[in-house]
């Protein structure tokens, strides 16, 4: 925004995501609170303002553009330090709209093998129906990822922290194999957010967000992005993405955008939070492994310290394998006061997932192996609450394998 570009004066960015988006073109008034567009078309005058509208890229029809969606867009911008930004439906619909835009019949498509479940799905269904060539190799090893670069390879995909298990990508080094190759590296932020790391600083040409965890907070709106520097693409994908109709709908983008000013205080309570409980499970006779970038025994931990600030703000997200036995694993559930099971992740209150019934239930067995994904893996979203109770709400439950 030009209003803090003043006197040589920085403000940080805790105080910029909470006036960043809020103009509108065309509007002369300055509500405190932004205001909902709940129409879905803008009067125009005669042809020459019509004319003038689509010159200048300004509002006519909801599917095409929407203040709601252009001020998330421009937070999320901001943020991720990138040149503009596309709001979406959900995360899918912002993941797969871009792929149908960038990626033709006959390209090659490289994916991190840690990889979302339904990511995988979209993959190995509408990207492999499309004509699309797609291989998975463990992106944490970058000899196997040069060795599966092929002269076709267009596009390289990862996840900064891998759902469910937290293994972590050097963006920095994927990214230039990536540019050695004239391949494109998109990266899926959604685990750690923009307030942990910036893809984009590190090389990558396209940064998504599923904006409906971490970033709205509040479990209650739908929503995705993609972030980029390259305007061209952002014009290719703006235009899939309003032909097929997966533009965010207005009333999640202002609830999103709404939920977003707290995201500072939010986000790094999570991150502390999901630090300080993983480290205490760490240490429980009846956990067998964790997975975080906090807990020493990670066998990603020193890429942690050069991806992260801090181990405290690296991602709210963590797993933990505990016995495969189903009957223990519900009483277990069913002994916590706090979490409660929700297919979902980065809502303020902490939830759990089981992704052999959730998150991973289509992946092949074979794959789920590669992915360190058993019976006995639970997901945790940490929310907001006090970490010592949640730490003793879990210590509590674990005693039903005694």
């Amino acid at each position: 925004m030009d209003k803090f570009e003043f006197d040589n004066i920085e403000f940080r960015e805790e105080t910029r995501l909470l006036y960043e988006g809020h103009n509108v073109n065309g509007m002369n008034i300055s509500p405190e609170a932004f205001p909902l567009f709940m129409t879905s078309a803008f009067n125009l005058g005669d042809l020459d303002d019509v004319q003038n509208a689509y010159d200048t890229k300004g509002y006519t029809y909801i599917r095409t553009r929407n203040p709601n969606r252009k001020a998330l867009a421009d937070v999320i911008t901001y943020l991720e330090q990138g040149k503009d930004s596309l709001i979406f439906s959900s995360g899918m619909g912002a993941i797969t709209t871009t792929y149908f835009a960038l990626l033709q019949p006959g390209d090659h498509f490289l994916c991190n093998e840690n990889i979302y479940g339904e990511t995988y799905d979209a993959i190995t269904t509408l990207l492999h129906n499309y004509g699309v060539e797609a291989d998975f190799v463990p992106f944490n090893n970058l000899e196997e990822v040069k060795a599966a670069i092929k002269p076709n390879t267009k596009m390289l995909y990862t996840e900064v922290a891998s759902n469910p298990n937290d293994r972590l990508c050097d963006i920095e080094e994927i990214a230039k194999i990536a540019q050695g190759v004239g391949a494109l590296l998109m990266v899926d932020n959604t685990f750690t957010t923009p307030l942990s790391i910036k893809p984009l600083k590190l090389g990558a040409d396209i940064v998504i967000n599923s904006l409906t965890k971490f970033l709205n907070g509040h479990s209650d709106a739908l929503a995705g992005s993609i972030t980029i520097n390259d305007m061209k693409l952002f014009e290719k994908i703006h235009t899939v993405r309003m032909l097929t109709g997966t533009s965010g709908c207005p009333f999640a983008s202002w609830m999103i955008f709404r939920g977003i000013h707290t995201a500072d205080l939010r986000i790094k309570k999570q991150f502390e939070n999901a630090a300080k409980l993983a480290t205490a499970l760490a240490e429980n006779p009846h956990v067998f492994c964790v997975n975080h970038p906090a807990v020493k025994s990670h066998p990603q931990f020193e890429l942690g310290k050069k991806l992260f600030k801090s181990p405290y703000l690296a991602t709210g997200m963590f797993s933990f394998e505990m016995p495969n036995d189903r009957a223990k694993i519900n009483a277990f559930i069913n002994k916590l006061h706090i979490a409660n099971y929700a297919p979902t992740l980065g809502g303020i209150r902490t939830t759990l997932s089981y992704p052999l019934l959730s998150s991973h239930m289509h992946v092949p067995e074979e794959d789920l192996k590669k992915m360190n994904i058993s019976g006995g893996l639970m997901r945790v979203s940490t929310g907001i609450e006090n970490p010592e109770d949640l730490i003793n709400d879990f210590t509590n439950a674990l005693k039903v394998f005694d």
